[in-house]
């Protein structure tokens, strides 16, 4: 039976715009005159819109550059400074580009979407800009000397395109501008190099792929031993090939296993694996980090360096590259730390860096062509974040910024606990709770989750968790189910395709164990998700109604029969398969949170929360399935903003504002029969 709501898939319809404004008025009527959503959503737009906040800094050149969003700047500024200045209380700014004046000149909604500069001299950059917040972007070439745009050579039109600077006047360049050129997922299938005063149609095909890909990338990279260039095509969200391009762009290919990625350092090849990898002499396991001089490993050689070997509850989060050394992120029962090798003509030693026992750590290389400093970000629920500056090998840390207080976390305690799955796996999640935690099943609980293509989820100070609920006394939980990275590629692939259901079963673990433990009971525990964590979020609706006092489903996916045929859908076919191919389409259909929308049960109240300009994940689904609810008599809120494509918002107001509606939403249905009961003592 063909389905009714289809025309909801047409984004700007005047009929589905018109459903969605009255929709959303219904869920701005009633939010908004709640008491505790104004001082939520005061919270969260004092905390966007701070002036004290940590400045994300890149070094370009001479310069540590920032975008920049607060009341003043509402699009934002993309500005610069030295870095003697940036480590002052009060750094001397230089205004690159203002996007609040562009839009205003252009007429058009621009939300800044980064910036690539040209490394070898630092003048040049390509922007990209969104209109609206799409993932779509226009490319402009940017002149960082005169701070104006270059006007005619390197301007791409919008699309989802990547690009890298060969040299100052050549690009490698993929784009899907071209509908010929993009592959089913949206993203380009065809790599070129394009050359300074020439047509981009006329541009050299360095590589095309097929368009059941997933797009095909050419990059750049540079080291001691010279500059490579490169092209990676993504048949799948997890299987790659890579080639080198040599002279007259021949290309080479590299024979890594599919599933793993690459990067170079120095003469190494780095080789991050996803899947166990027999080399003859031994076999190298899932989730290790391995190096080996490049030329020898095209040659022949199989004489690897293991960087990082992973144990049952660590794993690697991440790795950076400086100068002289590999820096390794580890995830240690979901707590950081952090590794290093120095690589020196050839040889491989190992050392530890200091690190707080617990807590989340990120690092980033300043300049890895010319030195050893990083940025060290220590961060954790209750510890605002500190931004260091360290010389890999030195014992020279220093602390340059760190986040405001945003609230009082004397009275509040973080634990690390587990729940136990159907089939035996021990599942961690965090819990930020008052020391004074009742344990009499009446806390409001907000529990938060994700579970998918090999993200971690991981302690942070978030003003939006603070703020938001539990510097307000709710419990608030962070669950790390499989699907996610946290325990390493193993953990990822418990959950992949045919699999999907144990992660769904980890979830409602969590959620069980949280009554078990009288931490709190169905009446009083929400759930939130955003886009795969979203389709946890309509799963948990339609398989577990019971055990959710309310739920907050964020850019969701939801028609997932339909989700590989709308925008970058077809994209993530490696992650829940293909409904095409029927064994494959029965066990999707079996918890797609559309189709098996119950007309009898009794469900939790649902917020769905999605955005118009989302180009990633289609609108369609969250409008769909509100209308599906609202057909069977479902009680729902649903609110759709217009710009901030997949983030759901385009500025801090917006996310104040969206934020706010879910928190509100949360906190007088999770707080209703408490306050009741109370009320009745």
């Amino acid at each position: 039976m063909e389905d009714p709501y289809l025309w909801l898939e047409e984004v700007e319809s005047d009929h589905a715009l018109e459903w969605v404004k009255s929709h959303n008025q219904l869920a701005v009527n009633e939010l908004t005159q709640a008491p505790v959503y104004q001082e939520i959503y005061d919270g969260l737009i004092e905390i966007y819109d701070s002036t004290d906040k940590i400045p994300d800094v890149v070094e370009y050149g001479d310069y540590y550059y920032n975008f920049w969003q607060d009341k003043a700047h509402v699009r934002g500024i993309w500005r610069r400074c030295s870095p003697a200045s940036y480590a002052t209380d009060q750094p001397g700014w230089e205004t690159v580009l203002d996007l609040d004046a562009l839009a205003a000149s252009e007429g058009t909604s621009w939300v800044w979407k980064g910036a690539n500069v040209l490394d070898l001299t630092s003048d040049r950059a390509i922007l990209y800009l969104s209109d609206g917040g799409k993932d779509a972007v226009v490319l402009r070439e940017f002149d960082l000397s005169t701070q104006q745009f270059v006007p005619n050579d390197f301007v791409v039109p919008e699309s989802k395109t990547n690009v890298s600077w060969s040299d100052r006047d050549t690009l490698l360049i993929g784009t899907a501008s071209d509908p010929a050129g993009a592959t089913d997922s949206g993203y380009a299938r065809v790599a070129r190099r394009w050359v300074r005063g020439t047509p981009l149609a006329d541009a050299r095909i360095l590589f095309a792929g097929e368009t059941a890909d997933v797009s095909v990338f050419a990059g750049v990279t540079d080291s001691a031993s010279g500059r490579r260039q490169y092209i990676r095509r993504s048949r799948t969200f997890f299987e790659r090939d890579y080639f080198i391009l040599g002279p007259d762009d021949a290309l080479t290919s590299i024979p890594v296993p599919e599933t793993s990625t690459i990067s170079f350092f120095h003469d190494q090849l780095l080789i991050s694996l996803r899947s166990d990898w027999d080399v003859g002499t031994a076999v190298l396991p899932s989730g290790a980090l391995v190096a080996i001089d490049f030329d020898a490993f095209m040659g022949g050689s199989r004489a690897f360096q293991l960087l990082f070997t992973p144990q049952p509850r660590v794993s690697l989060d991440d790795y950076d590259m400086t100068q002289n050394h590999v820096v390794l992120t580890i995830l240690d029962n979901v707590n950081g730390r952090i590794s290093a090798w120095n690589y020196d003509s050839g040889n491989w030693n190992s050392f530890t860096l200091e690190t707080p026992p617990i807590g989340t750590i990120a690092v980033r290389a300043i300049d890895s062509d010319h030195s050893d400093e990083i940025f060290l970000t220590t961060t954790g629920f209750l510890s605002p974040s500190i931004l260091h500056r360290q010389t890999v090998g030195k014992q020279d840390r220093a602390a340059l910024k760190q986040t405001p207080t945003y609230f009082d976390a004397s009275d509040l305690i973080m634990s690390q606990h587990e729940a136990t799955a159907p089939d035996g796996t021990l599942i961690p999640y965090f819990q930020v709770a008052p020391k004074d935690l009742k344990l009499d099943g009446t806390n409001p609980t907000l529990l938060y989750g994700y579970g998918g293509f090999k993200v971690p989820m991981k302690p942070q100070y978030s003003g939006s968790w603070a703020r938001g609920w539990f510097a307000r006394g709710g419990v608030f939980i962070l669950a790390n189910i499989r699907g996610g990275g946290e325990f390493g590629p193993t953990w990822h692939q418990a959950a992949l395709k045919r699999k999907r259901q144990v992660s769904w079963n980890d979830f409602i673990a969590i959620g069980e164990d949280l009554v078990a433990r009288r931490v709190t009971s169905p009446p009083h525990l929400g759930i939130v998700g955003g886009s795969q964590g979203g389709l946890l979020m309509g799963v948990m609706y339609t398989q577990r109604p019971d055990l959710w006092g309310a739920v907050v489903c964020q850019v969701p996916l939801l028609d997932m029969l339909r989700y590989h045929k709308l925008l970058a859908g077809a994209s993530w076919m490696g992650e829940y398969g293909n409904p095409d191919l029927p064994e494959e389409r029965e066990f999707i259909a079996a918890y797609s949170p559309y189709q098996n929308i119950s007309p009898t049960k009794t469900h939790p109240r649902i917020l769905l929360v999605t955005s118009t300009h989302d180009d990633r994940v289609h609108p369609g689904h969250a409008r769909k399935m509100a209308a599906r609810l609202e057909e069977l008599g479902h009680d729902f809120l649903y609110w759709e903003n217009t710009e901030g494509g997949h983030g759901g918002a385009a500025n801090n107001a917006e996310k104040a504002q969206l934020f706010a509606l879910g928190y509100t939403f949360l906190w007088q249905e999770l707080t209703k029969e408490r306050d009741e009961h109370q009320s009745l003592k």
